[in-house]
């Protein structure tokens, strides 16, 4: 995907986590819409940085890159849904486009990627990247709203923070 796909992702991602993390549609709606919006766009920008320096789709794109991510809100206590804009940026790479990522680098520089990928440079790049949006809101409302109704709790299993 290019940057503006990333970045529509990450956009209407924030919008609809904020609502659902507070949907009751007031300004506390919208200090979380914000709250959320500014760390996962910067999140689902940064892998792209290693188009000035390195492998483009290896050296940034990879787990040991997202796992740092992951790690940054316990260590320093910030950027805490920062991981959620680097984990989209993957998810939209490999399920959005044809070439996908390395996942495994600096092990290995197999790319992993779906057949749901387009070109960059096709037209259906923003449909895909409305797909993978929706998809990865329902996972967001699975997490959120149906794991804790059937008795998880989604805080000490460690997937929301």
């Amino acid at each position: 995907m290019n940057k503006r796909g990333h970045v529509l992702n990450a956009v209407l991602l924030s919008v609809g986590l904020g609502i659902l993390l507070e949907p009751a549609g007031d300004l506390g709606t919208l200090e979380s819409v914000v709250a959320i919006t500014v760390p996962v766009t910067l999140g689902a920008l940064f892998p792209d940085v290693d188009t000035a320096f390195g492998r483009h789709r290896k050296t940034l794109h990879n787990l040991p890159v997202l796992a740092l991510f992951v790690a940054f809100p316990f260590v320093f206590g910030n950027l805490h849904y920062v991981w959620i804009g680097v984990l989209t940026h993957y998810v939209l790479d490999v399920t959005g486009s044809r070439r996908g990522i390395a996942l495994f680098y600096p092990l290995s520089s197999r790319e992993f990627d779906l057949p749901t990928g387009v070109p960059v440079s096709s037209g259906r790049t923003d449909l895909v990247t409305l797909l993978v949006t929706g998809l990865e809101l329902a996972v967001a409302v699975l997490l959120l709203y149906e794991l804790p109704r059937r008795g998880f709790d989604v805080a000490e299993l460690g997937l929301w923070f």
